[in-house]
């Protein structure tokens, strides 16, 4: 179960890292090459698809992260000696040699 969250985490990151890189930067040309070809809503849409998309695949990475995080405390919470069987004996073994008595003076 954990390797398939950490297969997804690992497909998330590089998905998240591409988005990052696609962003067009805010500090190039100070929006002037704002368009309505890249916005969800037009041209006067708060955010673009490729923001969003970011956004919404950052919250799954995050979201994914803290399941592992559970998942890895919680199986770090069990110890093998914890599953091992230990039986309890009442009865004293046969044939056990008596402890021979102090003399007294």
């Amino acid at each position: 179960m954990i390797s398939v969250f950490f297969a997804i985490q690992i497909v998330l990151a590089i998905i998240l890292i591409i988005l990052a890189l696609l962003n067009k930067s805010s500090s190039m040309g100070f929006g002037t090459y704002a368009s309505s070809n890249d916005s969800v809503f037009g041209a006067k849409g708060p955010m673009d698809f490729l923001t969003k998309a970011t956004i919404t695949v950052g919250f799954l990475l995050v979201l994914n992260t803290l399941t592992l995080v559970y998942l890895y405390n919680k199986q770090a919470n069990t110890s093998v000696v914890d599953e091992v069987k230990v039986q309890k004996t009442t009865t004293a073994p046969k044939n056990v040699p008596s402890v021979p008595s102090i003399p007294s003076k």
